[in-house]
């Protein structure tokens, strides 16, 4: 994950961060040095638990690099937008009429990427940007220059489970289509009209197995050159004006 965090962002300590999370600040990821102990840390242990948290452990060195000030074992990073309930934004869209567009990132982990995608996802009409909780990049100030302000406006939701949140989509009625080389199917030979949710993969893995398992549709852009593959925020933007395209012939 690319860290690209100011200082601005950062939360360092345990009792500043335990008061941010009593006072309902929104955290991106915390990240705790490896084999960290003592009673303080397990009092915010306990909290990381109770509220579903995301965290990763990491050594000291990782910590190190965020800053020089004494972070105690542990640094939080602080969004820069506040999430919101997938299900109201979907529920919403569906009262208003119009069908749902909505963009999911499975483990994207650049900011830059991340604010592309999202200054798209904003220009095309997308009702909402998904993202996991964990293994996706931070919602900080580069992601929101790299959105050009989109994330601003764009409702971001975080969901813990990818999988379930798939499930919750198709049974609601919008189509799951993901983006990956790992088909035959162009984007152009396939219906992309109507509810639909768009996948794009993380920039080394692409889309996870089991979320392409899932997919109603698996689509490729053509790749007629030497190199096999786009950034992610580029082929994103390929693919959702080729639903726009759609949408409005």
């Amino acid at each position: 994950m690319t860290n690209s965090n100011t200082e601005a962002d950062l939360l360092c300590g345990i009792r500043p961060l335990l008061e941010a999370i009593e006072a309902g600040k929104e955290l991106d990821k915390i990240y705790i040095q490896k084999n960290l102990q003592g009673a303080l840390f397990k009092e915010l242990w306990g909290v990381i638990k109770e509220h579903k948290l995301p965290y990763t452990v990491v050594p000291k060195t990782r910590l190190d690099k965020f800053t020089r000030k004494n972070h105690q074992g542990v640094i939080a990073t602080i969004s820069v937008v506040q999430s919101v309930d997938l299900k109201e934004v979907v529920q919403a869209t569906w009262e208003k009429g119009e069908d749902p567009l909505i963009v999911i990132l499975d483990r994207v982990s650049d900011v830059r990427n991340l604010g592309a995608i999202a200054r798209t996802a904003d220009a095309v009409g997308a009702h909402a940007l998904v993202t996991t909780m964990r293994n996706s990049a931070a919602f900080n100030m580069d992601a929101m220059k790299a959105s050009a302000g989109a994330l601003n406006h764009l409702p971001v939701c975080k969901e813990s489970n990818l999988n379930e949140t798939v499930t919750w989509l198709q049974m609601s009625g919008i189509r799951v289509v993901s983006c990956s080389e790992k088909t035959d199917q162009l984007s152009y030979d396939t219906d992309l009209t109507g509810p639909l949710a768009l996948i794009m993969g993380s920039e080394d893995k692409g889309v996870a197995p089991e979320r392409l398992k899932a997919s109603d549709e698996v689509v490729k852009l053509p790749m007629l050159g030497k190199v096999g593959s786009l950034n992610v925020s580029v082929a994103a933007g390929a693919v959702l004006y080729e639903i726009v395209r759609q949408r409005n012939l």
